[in-house]
C-alpha cells in the first residue's frame, strides 16, 4: 500500500531538518527519510566537532605565546579531554534521539531508510512507498571523495568521521588534501603532538582561495611543525602492521605514518536516488536547479547535491527558500554572489564573493588592496598570533567590491561586513565614509578600502 504525505524530505541533514521542521510547524504532513543521523554530518563528524577540536587547540597555542606578553606559563595538552567533550557535549555518543525528538514534536513522520526516487513525487524506501502531494525534497548530501590512488582502496585509511571520532591521537598522520578539512585537522593533531604531514598536489593550500591565504595557511602550519608538502602527487599507498606506506611521484623515499586521513573534498552519487525516474541525468555532478531551488515538477534540491559549496550554511539558506516556495510564499531567488566561507585554522582564513582571479577571469576591471592586519594598532596591541591580512577585489567600473579574504585572529568575524558589503553592492565610496571602531581587527578595513586609490 502506498503511503500518503504533502512532502517527503529525502535526507535529513541541517538543510533537510529545516524543511521538515518548518513545513511540519506550518501544518503539513512530512516524512523525513534518513539512512544514518538526523542532523547529518554538521553536527558529528564536521562543523560542531572540528570546532571543538579547533577551539582546544587555540587554547593550547596562545597558553605557549603567554611568555611573549603575560610571563612564563606552562600547558600540557590532553586530547581525552577533547575527545570527551565530543563523545559527550557534541554528539552524545553520536546518537541521534534529541534531533529525532525535534522533528517528532513538530509532527515529522521520521523514517529510518535509504529513500529512493521512484517516479514523479514518489519516494521509496525499503518496502515502503510514498506519494508526495506537494512533492519531494532532495537533501542527501555529500560523501568524501576518495581518489583513484594505487593500493589506497585496500587500506584502513581515515575520512573526516575517523578523525572526528577518535578517542586518542595517533603518533604520526599522513593527511592527503590540502583543503579546509585537511589543514584544520593537520593544525590541531600537530598542537596536541601528532607528528603531521599534509600532502597537497596543488601548488598552495587552499587552492580555491586568494593565493595569499593559501600561501598563509602553510606558514602557519610549519610554524606548528607540520611538515607540508605541495605540488605532490601520490603514486602508491600500502598499509602494514606498523601503518602506513605512501610513495610519491618522482620521489625515492617513501612518507611513513601511523594514520592516513584522506581529505581530498567530497563528491555526490545521483545515481542511487533514482533521479533518472523523474527524468535527471544519473551521472551528473549535482542536481540543477532554478532560482526556487526547484529541479522539476514536485522535485526541489537543496545542500551538497545542488554543487553550491558543501557548506552547513549554503543548506539552511537554501532551505528558507524551498519551505516559502513550497508553501507558496513570495520571495526572493537564491543569489550566491555573496557566499561566505571559513577555514577555522589559527589565523582564521575566511572569504567571501570572488577571488582576484575568478573576477578577472569574469572580464571584469579589478582593483585590489591588501593590508596586513599586524600593521593595525589593534594587531600591535594583540601581538603574537596576529598574523593575517585583508584583501579586497573591486569592480572597479562599478565601483563595488564582489570579493573580499579576511584572514587573522576573528578573521571569520571580521568577514561579516564585508559579505554585507558584497551582497548588497555598498558603493566603495560610500564605505569608505563609514566610521569604523576603534581599536579592533576590522578597523583593518578601513584601511584596505583606502589603500584601493
Amino acid at each position: 500500500m502506498t503511503e500518503q504525505a504533502d512532502v517527503v524530505v529525502i535526507g535529513l541533514g541541517p538543510g533537510g531538518e529545516d524543511v521538515a521542521g518548518a513545513l511540519a510547524d506550518a501544518g503539513l504532513d512530512v516524512v523525513g527519510i534518513e539512512a544514518e543521523l538526523v542532523g547529518g554530518e554538521c553536527p558529528y563528524w564536521a562543523c560542531v566537532p572540528s570546532k571543538i577540536m579547533i577551539r582546544a587547540g587555540n587554547l593550547v597555542a596562545e597558553a605557549r605565546r603567554s611568555f611573549l606578553l603575560a610571563g612564563p606559563g606552562e600547558v600540557t595538552p590532553a586530547w581525552s579531554r577533547v575527545a570527551g567533550r565530543i563523545r559527550d557535549e557534541a554528539t552524545h555518543g553520536w546518537t541521534d534521539q534529541l534531533a529525532t525528538d525535534r522533528l517528532v514534536a513538530k509532527g515529522v513522520r521520521v523514517v529510518r531508510g535509504t529513500g529512493r526516487l521512484t517516479g514523479p513525487r514518489r519516494v521509496a524506501v525499503g518496502d515502503r512507498t510514498f506519494a508526495a502531494r506537494r512533492g519531494v525534497v532532495l537533501a542527501t548530501g555529500s560523501r568524501p571523495r576518495i581518489p583513484p590512488v594505487a593500493g589506497l582502496a585496500a587500506t584502513p585509511y581515515w575520512t573526516n568521521r575517523d578523525a572526528m571520532a577518535t578517542p586518542e591521537l595517533p603518533t604520526s598522520m599522513l593527511i592527503l588534501g590540502g583543503g579546509a578539512i585537511g589543514v584544520e585537522v593537520a593544525q590541531v593533531f600537530a598542537r596536541f603532538g601528532c607528528a603531521t604531514t599534509v600532502v597537497e598536489g596543488g601548488e598552495r593550500l587552499l587552492s580555491r582561495e586568494e593565493p595569499e591565504a593559501g600561501d598563509l595557511a602553510g606558514t602557519a602550519l610549519r610554524a606548528d611543525g607540520v611538515t607540508v608538502l605541495t605540488d605532490t602527487r601520490i603514486a602508491r599507498v600500502d598499509h602494514h602492521a606498523d601503518g602506513f606506506t605512501v610513495r610519491r611521484e618522482g620521489a625515492e623515499a617513501p612518507l611513513r605514518a601511523e594514520r592516513l586521513l584522506v581529505a581530498t573534498g567530497r563528491t555526490t552519487d545521483l545515481a542511487p536516488l533514482g533521479v533518472d525516474t523523474v527524468g535527471l541525468e544519473p551521472t551528473a555532478h549535482a542536481v540543477p536547479t532554478d532560482g526556487q531551488l526547484r529541479a522539476g515538477a514536485g522535485l526541489w534540491a537543496i545542500g551538497d547535491v545542488t554543487g553550491r559549496g558543501s557548506f552547513t550554511h549554503v543548506s539552511m539558506y537554501q532551505a528558507k527558500i524551498v519551505v516559502r516556495d513550497i508553501l507558496g510564499r513570495p520571495g526572493p531567488e537564491a543569489d550566491y554572489r555573496a557566499l561566505p566561507r571559513v577555514t577555522f585554522t589559527d589565523p582564521e582564513i575566511a572569504a567571501v564573493g570572488l577571488t582576484e582571479r575568478q573576477a578577472r577571469a569574469q572580464g571584469r576591471h579589478v582593483r585590489t588592496s591588501l593590508v596586513p592586519v599586524a600593521a593595525s594598532t589593534r594587531g600591535w596591541i594583540h601581538g603574537p598570533g596576529t598574523d593575517g591580512f585583508v584583501k579586497l577585489v573591486e569592480d572597479a567600473d562599478r565601483g563595488v567590491l564582489v570579493g573580499a579574504t579576511s584572514t587573522g585572529p576573528a578573521g571569520g568575524e571580521v568577514l561579516y561586513g564585508l559579505n554585507v558589503a558584497v551582497q548588497t553592492e555598498v558603493p566603495v565610496a560610500r564605505l569608505r565614509h563609514m566610521i569604523y571602531t576603534y581599536p579592533t581587527f576590522h578597523r583593518v578595513v578601513e584601511t584596505a578600502l583606502e589603500a584601493l586609490g
